[in-house]
């Protein structure tokens, strides 16, 4: 997927992601340093099924903490 920085708004890049112009407004901060309008992005969403099964594991056990401490009130 390619993506293209239209213009900058305030803390925001204006990016449309091509080929279909969706229109996201992207934190400057998560930019790489010195980026300008007209530059050129490859964009890639990669899954990471071990951090969600980390963190699914980590929201169960304070779940069971939650139950265990309410029995105990």
């Amino acid at each position: 997927m390619k993506a293209v920085i239209d213009r900058f708004e305030g803390d925001y890049a204006v990016m449309f992601f091509v080929p279909d112009e969706i229109q996201v407004d992207i934190p400057r901060r998560l930019l790489p340093e010195g980026c300008k309008e007209g530059d050129w992005f490859n964009v890639i969403f990669e899954l990471d099924p071990k951090e969600k099964e980390e963190r699914r594991t980590r929201i169960q056990h304070k779940m069971e903490m939650l139950k265990k401490r309410s029995k105990e009130d």
